[in-house]
């Protein structure tokens, strides 16, 4: 397994980033690719994680080992895969899914696309009481520091690139509706509207 990848950040799309090493660029899709923005052109370090099915070979990126643990135990539920896992982690609120898992809330869980009150009821009975390692320590790892506001109109091209990043975890139009008006009212970098977006759709 490729433990973690270091080299130069090169590009940051809505589904991965592109991390340049010894000439190559290596493509890793993360919960939330923006976090990284601030260190694009920058050297960063990324743990990994390499899939391979009979269909598909990707790598995934985290900020942290314990992100990455979280991923690989999500992937061991029956019913979630990859893009699944990803958007369960892109909420940045692992303190909430521990809390619901414990409590079998399933009525939190079926909020994130793609998972049914099947999914969320076998990620209930697959994960309860095999959390207490990610809390509060993965909450704290993965809480980013308050954005700096900034001014200019570059507010409307980063929303727009949240919500693209949304789209791809699985949110359709129908849910980013209901929550577009209020990110709007705010001034922040794409990595937060991410996060303000799916507190959002959580709580809806």
């Amino acid at each position: 397994m490729i433990d973690f990848i270091r080299g130069k950040l090169v590009s940051v799309e809505t589904q991965y980033i592109v991390i340049e090493t010894h000439g190559i660029g290596y493509q890793l899709h993360c919960p939330n690719p923006f976090v990284f923005q601030k260190y694009l052109d920058e050297e960063v370090q990324v743990y990994s994680y390499h899939y391979v099915r009979e269909d598909v070979i990707r790598l995934y990126g985290f900020k942290t080992k314990k992100e990455r643990s979280m991923f690989e135990k999500l992937l061991n539920v029956s019913g979630i895969g990859p893009k699944g896992a990803l958007a369960i982690l892109a909420s940045g609120q692992p303190e909430q899914l521990v809390t619901a898992i414990e409590e079998e809330n399933e009525k939190f869980l079926v909020k994130f696309p793609g998972v049914g009150k099947k999914t969320a009821r076998q990620i209930i009975l697959d994960l309860k009481g095999k959390l207490d390692e990610f809390v509060p320590t993965l909450f704290d790892e993965l809480t980013e520091e308050a954005p700096i506001k900034q001014t200019g109109s570059a507010y409307s091209h980063e929303l727009d690139e949240a919500i693209e990043a949304l789209k791809a975890l699985g949110y359709v139009d129908r849910e980013l509706k209901k929550v577009i008006p209020k990110l709007a009212e705010e001034q922040l970098p794409t990595d937060q509207y991410i996060k303000k977006a799916l507190q959002l759709l959580l709580t809806h």
